[in-house]
């Protein structure tokens, strides 16, 4: 499993995350890719703790997601079953078992300040917090995505599930698009990931 996991996770990493795994007795899946989450933990019917994380995903985010997710089996062994998924013993726990890994022989120097200011107060995915997530983004394979914070107003594009929008307006922190085929206005975080559609695709609505 070590030798595996040299294949994800930074090398410095790779030891401590190892052994948090064996110490908790974690079933570790590694997944093609989901577009919906990057991670999950359950707890089998057979007393197993399974954990999948996507394989697709950098080092860095994978690290992270790993970490978020032993922290629910922990979070649950410690404090119980009937504690919220994303509540404060989550985070609290989260936050315990991220620290460790927070220094420069692990995450690049421009993320440290990042990671220390989003663990104040983790929150249920790291895609919630742009800033972190376009830092994080930046060491991932290249594809032909774009984020929609960049591209232009009046911009047609599309999302993962088919539909299709069109960038109108920037409010505060988030971005207003109105859904092509249903007229409805939407919300988007600045780092949704979209494919932008030609020209000669594009809807004048």
């Amino acid at each position: 499993m070590s030798e595996t996991l040299t294949k994800y996770l930074p090398d410095h990493a790779v030891k401590p995350a190892f052994e948090l795994i064996v110490a908790h007795r974690v079933h570790l899946k590694i997944v093609n890719e989901r577009a919906t989450r990057h991670g999950d933990y359950r707890k089998g019917m057979n007393g197993k703790h399974e954990i999948t994380v996507n394989g697709s995903l950098n080092k860095y985010r994978f690290l992270i997601t790993l970490i978020h997710e032993i922290s629910h089996l922990v979070a649950f062994e410690k404090f119980g079953r009937n504690i919220k998924p994303h509540g404060n013993e989550w985070k609290y726990t989260f936050q315990q078992l991220m620290v460790p890994y927070i220094r420069p022989e692990i995450f690049p120097n421009q993320i440290l300040p990042l990671l220390a200011r989003h663990f104040r107060n983790p929150s249920a995915s790291s895609d919630t917090d742009a800033t972190l997530s376009l830092a994080l983004t930046q060491f991932d394979q290249q594809h032909d995505k774009n984020y929609v914070f960049e591209i232009p107003y009046g911009s047609v594009f599309r999302i993962s599930n088919g539909k299709i929008f069109k960038k109108i307006a920037v409010r505060t922190k988030r971005f207003e698009c109105i859904e092509i085929s249903s007229g409805k206005m939407y919300l988007f975080n600045p780092n949704a990931e979209v494919e932008l559609l030609p020209n000669s695709l594009q809807v004048n609505k």
